[in-house]
Formats: C-alpha cells, structure tokens, sequence
C-alpha cells in the first residue's frame, strides 16, 4: 500500500487559509444572537431609561446617562449590522451553510437602521414603534434558523423524536445531507441582494439631494 504523500507547505497554508476563514464566519454566526440579545434588550430599554431619567435631579447626571444609553444601543445595532453583511456573501452564505433567512434579517435589520437616520425614532412613537417591529421581525428571521437550524444540526435523533427530523436542513442553506443546497437559499439572497442595493442607493440619493439643498440654504442664508 503506497503511503500517502506529504503535505506541500503551499497546500498546508491554502488548508489552513481556508478552515481557518470558516471556522471564524461560524464563529460570528454563533456569536450573532448574543449580539441580538443585547441590542434588543437596549432598545426595548428606552421607557425604563426615561423613566430613570425622569427622577433624576441632576440635569448634568441625565445628560450622561441619557447619551452613554445612546451610545451603548446604537454601537449595538451598527455592530450587529456590519457583521451581518457575511451573510450577503454566496461563497459564505451557501458554502458553509449558514441559516436560511439570514440575509432577510441583514436587510431588515438595515430598514430599521434608515428609518432611524431618516426619522427621530427617540421623540416619535410612531416611528418607535416601526423601528421595533423591523426589529423584532429581522430577530426572528435570524435567531429561529441560527438555533434550529445550525445549532440543532447534531441533534437530529432528538428532533426526529417529535416529528422534525428535517428541521435543521430546512432552515439552513445547505440540506441536512451537507452536499444538497436548499432550493430557497439562492432565490433568498438574490432578492436580498437587490433589496439590499436598492435601499442603499435611495440611502445615496437621500444624502446627496440633501447635501445640496443644504450649500443652497446656506448660500442663501449667507447672502
């Protein structure tokens, strides 16, 4: 029997490039609905922050309490949105089998992040209320297919106990055999895709038709 021939250091480096990369994407995967978790508990947070607010003696003291909740809620949501974008990537997305619905969440989680530039989500209920509603829409479809989905994988004797043996390849891009895709992960991310541009392009728009009416309002002013 011909023994196997030794690992080149070219091949050694592109194995450990590439177990290395995936092993870190499933790693933020994981570590997501943590981040979820947190960002959730911030923003559902705001009626108990004004009401602590409201108690408060020390204008100075709400001033900084008030900013520091700010600061922690957004960094939060930014965070969680940056990270998210993997999900965007098909290399990633569909060759490590990452949860179905996750770049539905990146795009939902990123209407909320608009509605909160283009609106003040802090003094209007209403757009508090649409803001926590992305939110919680855009939670779901990540956590639910993260968990039973990824998370759940190895528990499949446990799952076919109750009738839902299929869960996990259901709600991943890549089948429960780990070879098949999920016929819902390509058309998923290309409606993602382009739900994704088109909002940042009217984020584009946005910012540029305001950036010149504001050199006009200040022409005028100035004059």
């Amino acid at each position: 029997m011909p023994s196997p021939s030794p690992l080149n250091a070219d091949a050694l480096a592109t194995a450990l490039t590439s177990g290395g990369s995936g092993w870190l994407v499933l790693s933020l995967a994981a570590i997501l609905p943590i981040l979820w978790a947190f960002a959730m508990v911030m923003h559902f947070a705001r009626p108990y922050i004004l009401r602590f607010l409201g108690g408060l003696t020390l204008r100075f003291g709400g001033d900084v309490w008030w900013l520091s909740y700010v600061l922690i809620r957004d960094a939060l949501l930014t965070i969680t949105l940056t990270l998210s974008v993997i999900f965007l990537m098909p290399n990633l997305y569909i060759g490590l089998g990452l949860p179905l619905t996750a770049p539905l969440a990146t795009v939902v989680l990123l209407w909320a992040m608009v509605v909160k530039l283009t609106h003040d989500a802090d003094d209007d209920q209403r757009t508090f209320q649409i803001v926590s509603v992305l939110l919680v829409i855009a939670s779901v479809l990540y956590i639910v297919p993260q968990i039973y989905g990824l998370e759940s994988a190895d528990q499949a004797d446990a799952l076919k106990g109750i009738g839902l043996g299929g869960l996990s390849g259901a709600l991943s891009a890549i089948g429960s055999d780990g070879i098949t895709v999920n016929p819902l992960a390509w058309p998923i991310l290309d409606v993602s895709l382009v739900l994704f541009g088109l909002t940042a392009a009217y984020l584009f728009i946005r910012f540029v038709m305001r950036l010149g009416r504001g050199r006009e309002v200040s022409s005028e002013a100035g004059s």
